[in-house]
């Protein structure tokens, strides 16, 4: 953890934890060959959080090293439910969530239906 992470106690702040959920999610897609930027730009697609629920079990520290998990949980036609744990190096459980996704046309600002060559592996 850094400075920028934790509160005046050396605490990392809450929203601190999406931040870091949200980057597990994005490096989970890059490492099965998805580049968000080229997918909307291909599609004129994005997923977008919908909802989340987080159960804040221990605080992260700063210098603390994190590991976050990300597991697909459900797919729906417009949204993946993924589980996520964040974890202190030692194994830890801090955080545990879920976080939905919603499949959004930009432009109009409504679901869709997820394409089903969006996510490699990912079955319909």
């Amino acid at each position: 953890m850094y400075w920028e992470d934790t509160d005046a106690g050396g605490v990392v702040y809450h929203a601190s934890y999406l931040r870091f959920m949200e980057r597990a999610r994005s490096e989970w897609l890059r490492s099965l060959g998805v580049a968000q930027s080229e997918f909307k730009a291909r599609t004129g697609l994005a997923f977008l959080v919908r909802s989340m629920k987080l159960d804040f079990l221990k605080a992260a520290l700063l210098d603390d090293e994190l590991l976050v998990t990300v597991e697909v949980k459900e797919r729906r036609a417009a949204s993946i439910l993924f589980g996520q744990v964040i974890r202190r190096r030692d194994g830890t459980r801090l955080i545990e969530a879920e976080v939905r996704v919603a499949c959004v046309d930009v432009e109009r600002m409504v679901p869709v239906r997820i394409p089903d060559d969006a996510i490699p592996g990912l079955t319909p």
